[in-house]
């Protein structure tokens, strides 16, 4: 691949993308993160440059991939110098951030003379790893034509879902969903515990029947195990839950399941347990635990 791709934000699902990336033959020349060390790590692994400095990620990098943390950090990234001399270049931004961000971004980087796509993934670190994440995106038609021979090695599905803003839209209610999914199990589960029942049993059950989820998959022996590595945390719940029930309200709807939801999240914030993965939420339900 002859393409040149620099990375902001090299957490864990940032570096397992560039990984990715790396193994699937395109160039990694430059990581940049709030944890410099991290970057640092990573660069070494890839042969890539580790900089604090956003121009010169754009300098080194034909396609710059984003995948930070919050509005705010958006916000900063693309005021802090990235887009310095960006005419032609490609920003794909994957973080989960409000709508409205997305459409700030592409304004500013159309203005820069580059083009700019959301791509919102509604999977996980090891998704990131193997190349298996579902992508929904956003922007104009031809950044994502320009986007998809480089999101096709990191999706197994990836999806165009209309104009700048609506692909995020999209993400939130899958996280709302999930999210509200996630606190139901912990619930149900907790009171089959606090019967007696044989939670193996109880989730093969629920796997059967109508109890079923992907959540259930994914962290049922979590819940049951009190295993909390983190995959998606408590923390990033909140922040999705939250997106998600700004936009109902902009509709004048009520989501009292939602509404719910986080205000479990956040009192696992508030209680230290924010970087627990999301399904450390049992620790909330279950008799006797936190």
């Amino acid at each position: 691949m002859s393409q040149k791709i620099g990375f902001i934000g090299v957490g864990r699902m940032g570096a397992n993308m560039a990984r990715r990336l790396k193994e699937c033959g395109f160039e990694i020349t430059a990581l940049c993160d709030a944890n410099p060390s991290a970057a640092q790590t990573l660069a070494q692994e890839l042969g890539a440059i580790a900089t604090a400095d956003l121009r010169q990620v754009t300098k080194l990098s034909e396609v710059i991939i984003t995948v930070v943390t919050d509005d705010r950090a958006m916000k900063r990234i693309f005021t802090g110098g990235l887009l310095s001399r960006a005419k032609g270049k490609l920003f794909i931004n994957c973080a989960t951030v409000t709508p409205d961000i997305h459409v700030w971004v592409e304004a500013r980087v159309e203005k820069a003379g580059a083009q700019s796509l959301e791509a919102c993934m509604a999977s996980s670190i090891t998704q990131a790893r193997q190349g298996s994440l579902y992508l929904m995106c956003g922007g104009k038609p031809e950044a994502f034509e320009r986007a998809k021979p480089i999101l096709e090695k990191l999706g197994s599905s990836v999806r165009y879902i209309g104009p700048a803003g609506r692909a995020a839209q999209l993400k939130s209610l899958v996280n709302m969903v999930m999210n509200i999914n996630t606190a139901g199990l912990a619930e149900g589960l907790g009171v089959a515990d606090a019967l007696g029942l044989d939670l193996g049993l109880v989730r093969e059950v629920f796997s059967q029947t109508g109890a079923g989820s992907n959540v259930l998959r994914t962290d049922g022996e979590d819940m049951q195990n009190r295993e909390h590595s983190c995959f998606f945390s408590a923390a990033h719940a909140a922040k999705d839950s939250g997106i998600a029930l700004k936009l109902g309200k902009a509709q004048q709807l009520k989501l009292p399941l939602a509404v719910a939801t986080k205000k479990q999240f956040d009192r696992m914030m508030a209680e230290g347990l924010g970087e627990l993965d999301k399904s450390g939420i049992a620790e909330l339900t279950f008799k006797g635990r936190h």
